[in-house]
């Protein structure tokens, strides 16, 4: 009689402590399946916030555990700081550089300084993303090489980002002083005319000794032609001035052949027939970052069609809801097919690290 009373003491002490698991693993269950279950559609970046949180609700659910098991207060404490040592022991044998690529890579997320297919410039480096990760950014240069920058490295350092809606494109020459600078101010603009940029404006920059210092400037609302463009600016302000019988040339240049007075440094037009068509460098140069945009594009737009029909499912008639539940899943799939190929595509580059 007194072992049955013992023990159903001893179940009732550890009731509350039962109740608390039982508890905690419901939330957590609930949380996961709010959080990740409920979405399978998300990629792994905009998992990972949701990773975050329930890292979170795991640890304050344990907390919650031995705060209410039926031991001393001492015993208690002595849990908690040996969970604290397990979690200081994680980060202390871990990288420091891990740790605060880490760090660096959560604050590039939240404070969202560019995104996947935009041009930066960061230091040394120029080109355009092709790939974010937790721990480092992937850029793709004009000569098509692929740089993996460490996420501490762009925190430290200032990234210049070319706005998607538009660039200023610009090219600086010296004149000399026989040329009005009203002459050629007009040919500049019609050469930045040529080469496609809209609100052509010229700035002197200098007046030197023996020249004075141009720049054309105008604005580029398609970004992803920005080499060819510039190219193409250089090739109309040759082409324009020359017509003009414009030298482009400092006075101060010394020429080791005997010329006339009157005599002039222009080259002869012309007519030049390429054998092949116009090739897109951007199209070569930036395959990865063209086609990594092009991939977060579409599974932007499939998250968002995905939430516009689950909200249409619920109100829509009997007869609707299976060919919305059949579109529904095959947005899905192609986002999982999405993500699988970034990460094949991810594997398969070898990338040197700054």
């Amino acid at each position: 009689m007194l072992e049955s009373e013992n023990l159903v003491h001893e179940l009732i002490t550890f009731l509350p402590a039962l109740l608390t698991v039982i508890g905690v693993c419901i939330i957590l269950r609930a949380g996961h399946w709010f959080l990740i279950g409920k979405h399978p559609d998300l990629g792994n970046e905009r998992k990972f916030p949701r990773h975050m949180i329930l890292l979170g609700l795991t640890l304050g659910g344990l907390l919650t555990i031995i705060l209410a098991l039926p031991i001393s207060e001492s015993s208690r404490n002595q849990l908690i700081g040996l969970i604290g040592i397990l979690i200081s022991g994680v980060i202390a044998f871990s990288s420091t550089n891990i740790v605060s690529n880490l760090m660096a890579g959560i604050v590039l997320r939240i404070t969202k300084p560019f995104r996947t297919g935009d041009f930066i410039r960061v230091g040394d480096h120029f080109g355009r993303v092709s790939e974010r990760g937790l721990f480092d950014t992937e850029i793709q240069t004009e000569m098509r090489e692929l740089i993996s920058l460490s996420n501490t490295y762009l925190i430290k350092n200032a990234v210049t980002t070319i706005r998607s809606s538009g660039t200023i494109i610009s090219a600086s020459l010296s004149l000399g002083y026989d040329v009005h600078h009203s002459l050629v101010e007009s040919l500049l603009i019609q050469a930045a005319e040529k080469s496609g940029l809209e609100e052509p404006f010229v700035h002197i920059l200098d007046l030197g000794n023996y020249s004075v210092e141009y720049r054309v400037a105008g604005l580029l609302t398609e970004v992803k032609k920005m080499i060819s463009v510039r190219s193409n600016l250089y090739q109309s302000i040759l082409d324009t001035l020359h017509e003009q019988g414009i030298e482009i040339m400092s006075p101060t240049i010394m020429i080791q052949r005997r010329m006339g007075d009157d005599q002039k440094i222009v080259p002869v037009s012309v007519a030049v027939t390429s054998a092949k068509g116009s090739i897109n460098a951007e199209e070569i140069a930036f395959d990865k970052a063209e086609q990594a945009e092009r991939t977060e594009n579409e599974k932007k737009s499939l998250v968002k069609n995905i939430e516009e029909l689950e909200a249409a499912l619920k109100e829509a008639p009997e007869d609707d809801k299976i060919r919305i539940k059949e579109t529904i899943k095959g947005h899905q799939e192609r986002l999982k097919a999405l993500d699988g190929k970034s990460e094949s595509s991810s594997d398969q580059n070898q990338k040197p690290t700054e």
